[in-house]
C-alpha cells in the first residue's frame, strides 16, 4: 500500500432541506453515506443539516471544504424554486451557473420533446467547471466541483450517484471494527475503559448502553485502521473483562 493510501481521507456531509429540519421527512442518507464511506476508506467526521437558504449553504460549504478532504451535500437540486443548492454552491466557488449540454443530453434520455420543461431543465444547471455525476434512475445529474460532491436527496437516487462518483475519490485505509457485549451497566465499566483508551490511543473505544430483558448492558466498540493495533486492543479488552468478572460475549461487528 502506498504512503498516500495510508493517509486519512476525511469527509463532511451537508444535508440540505427544510423538510428535514421541520420533521416532515426523516433523513435516510446519513447512515448510508457514513457506512459507505467507512467501507471505502473515507472517514466521515462531521454532519450538518441546513435549510434551503443560499447563505446557510454557502457558509457551511466554504467552512467545511477547507477542513476536510471531501464535502458531500444532499438535497436541493430539484426543479422547484426552493431548490437553491446549485446556485449556492456556484456562489461559494465564485463561478456562474451554466446549463450543461451533457446534462441536457442525459435528461433527454428520459424526457422527450416538450416533456423537458423549463422547470426540469433547471436540473441541467451546474456551476461552471463542475463535472457531472450520473443518475441512472431519473437522469438529472449531480455534480462535483473541486472537493465538493453534490447529490440528490432522494435516497435511491443518492445511492446510484454515490456509486458513480466513488471511483474518482482518493481513499485511505478502511476503518475496521469489532464489538463486545458486556452485561453490566456502562458506569461499571467506564473506569477500566478509560484506562484501556489511554493505553491504546490509536484505537477508538466507544461504549453504548442498552436495556434488554429488564437489565442494563453495554456494547463496547473498537475502531481502527490498523488491524494489529485493533487486535491488541481487543485482547486487552477481553483481559479487562475477565479480571473484572463481567459477563460478556462477542458483539455483532
Amino acid at each position: 500500500m502506498t504512503d498516500e493510501a495510508q493517509k486519512t481521507v476525511s469527509a463532511a456531509l451537508v444535508v440540505i432541506g427544510e423538510e428535514i429540519l421541520s420533521g416532515r421527512t426523516k433523513d435516510e442518507n446519513i447512515a448510508y453515506i457514513a457506512a459507505y464511506l467507512t467501507r471505502v476508506g473515507i472517514q466521515l467526521r462531521e454532519v450538518r443539516v441546513v435549510a434551503d437558504v443560499e447563505t446557510a449553504i454557502i457558509a457551511a460549504v466554504n467552512e467545511l471544504r477547507g477542513r476536510f478532504t471531501y464535502v458531500f451535500a444532499t438535497g436541493g437540486i430539484g426543479p422547484t424554486h426552493d431548490d437553491v443548492t446549485t446556485d449556492a454552491i456556484a456562489k461559494a466557488f465564485g463561478v456562474p451557473v451554466v446549463v450543461d449540454p451533457e446534462a441536457v443530453a442525459a435528461m433527454r434520455k428520459r424526457y422527450v420533446g416538450t416533456e423537458l420543461t423549463p422547470a426540469r431543465l433547471r436540473m441541467a444547471r451546474v456551476p461552471e467547471g463542475a463535472s457531472l455525476i450520473d443518475n441512472a434512475i431519473s437522469r438529472a445529474p449531480g455534480f462535483m466541483i473541486e472537493n465538493v460532491i453534490v447529490m440528490a436527496g432522494v435516497p435511491n437516487i443518492m445511492q446510484v450517484m454515490l456509486d458513480d462518483v466513488s471511483p474518482r475519490l482518493k481513499k485511505g485505509r478502511p476503518m475496521l471494527s469489532c464489538s463486545v457485549r458486556v452485561d453490566v451497566p456502562e458506569g461499571d465499566a467506564a473506569e477500566g475503559l478509560g484506562v484501556l483508551q489511554a493505553e491504546h490511543p490509536d484505537v477508538q473505544i466507544g461504549s453504548y448502553p442498552f436495556f434488554q430483558n429488564k437489565r442494563l448492558g453495554t456494547y463496547v466498540v473498537l475502531r481502527s485502521t490498523d488491524q494489529a493495533k485493533l487486535a491488541a486492543c481487543q485482547n486487552a479488552l477481553w483481559k479487562f473483562i475477565a479480571e473484572a468478572g463481567f459477563p460478556a460475549a462477542p458483539g455483532e461487528g
